[in-house]
């Protein structure tokens, strides 16, 4: 791929939803990819799928979506899936297969998956896709590297993973302000050029080059469902630097990256706005196998 696009390593699932007898595809890297390509930027996924129906149903929405998943691994066995319900228009979490065929078969990435990689502008990736140990090989392809930490990690996962990162997220809603600034700086002082923390309906921060951004988030006309929100966010953000710094990321003088990361954090809470409006983390549901 010659044009600017982002390729996402890791999660696939089907968010269960007990409450409405439905499934909808999901898992952070799934979604990245999927809201990539919704935010009008090439994007492809590479990942972990079984041989069951949810499976089928997901690669058949990357199918319809014209997602590459080319470079993909297929084992026998159960697809990743969570089981979800809703309290009001809030998601709640009841609990998963950690992944199914995911966590027990390994990536075993070859020369010609590096080589691919290397076709992107960005590589994202993320804490539930059993990819620590093959950050390194990511990279050396010297392709950016994008990884969400969710609410879990600890001094020892960051001092581990941030040599590898060109951008680290950390989800920090149930932390306080003091706290949340403590474990951003944290990953800059890791080297980590863009920390991320995003903070629920609280809005976003982040943290570049020793000075600090803040975005409110944007109030969604309707709330249908809260899945996908931070993932979401996150993508219309990595798309929106892209597109500013013409697929080199970080480029430009720190002004000038301060009005990109501006745009971007405008662009990325308008866009959760937008998809707190869809069912699931982006529709495509199917009655609940």
């Amino acid at each position: 791929m010659e044009t600017i696009s982002i390729l996402a390593i890791g999660d696939n699932v089907a968010d269960k939803y007990l409450s409405r007898g439905m499934m909808y595809p999901g898992g952070q890297s799934f979604n990245t990819a999927v809201y990539t390509k919704m935010n009008h930027m090439d994007s492809a996924y590479l990942g972990k799928f079984g041989s069951d129906a949810v499976a089928h149903h997901n690669c058949d929405v990357l199918d319809e979506l014209g997602i590459d998943y080319s470079h993909s691994r297929f084992f026998e066995g159960e697809n990743g899936y969570a089981k979800v319900t809703l309290q009001g228009n809030e998601r709640v979490f009841l609990g998963s297969n950690k992944g199914g065929i995911a966590k027990e078969n390994p990536y075993a990435f070859q020369d010609n998956d590096f080589a691919y990689m290397k076709c992107f502008s960005l590589l994202y990736t993320n804490l539930n896709s059993y990819i620590e140990d093959d950050l390194p090989l990511l990279h050396k392809t010297g392709v950016p590297l994008v990884y969400d930490f969710s609410t879990r990690w600890n001094d020892d996962m960051l001092r581990a993973i941030a040599p590898f990162l060109t951008v680290g997220v950390l989800s920090c809603a149930n932390l306080k302000e003091e706290e949340r600034t403590q474990e951003m700086m944290k990953l800059a002082n890791l080297g980590v050029a863009i920390v991320v923390g995003t903070v629920g309906e609280a809005g976003s921060h982040i943290l570049y080059h020793g000075n600090w951004y803040y975005q409110p988030s944007v109030r969604a006309e309707y709330v249908k469902d809260t899945m996908g929100a931070g993932d979401s966010y996150l993508s219309a953000l990595l798309a929106s630097l892209l597109r500013d710094t013409n697929g080199k990321f970080i480029a430009g003088s720190v002004s000038e990256m301060a009005m990109h990361i501006r745009k971007a954090m405008r662009a990325g809470a308008t866009f959760a706005a937008k998809v707190c409006g869809m069912e699931g983390a982006f529709g495509h549901g199917i009655p609940l196998i």
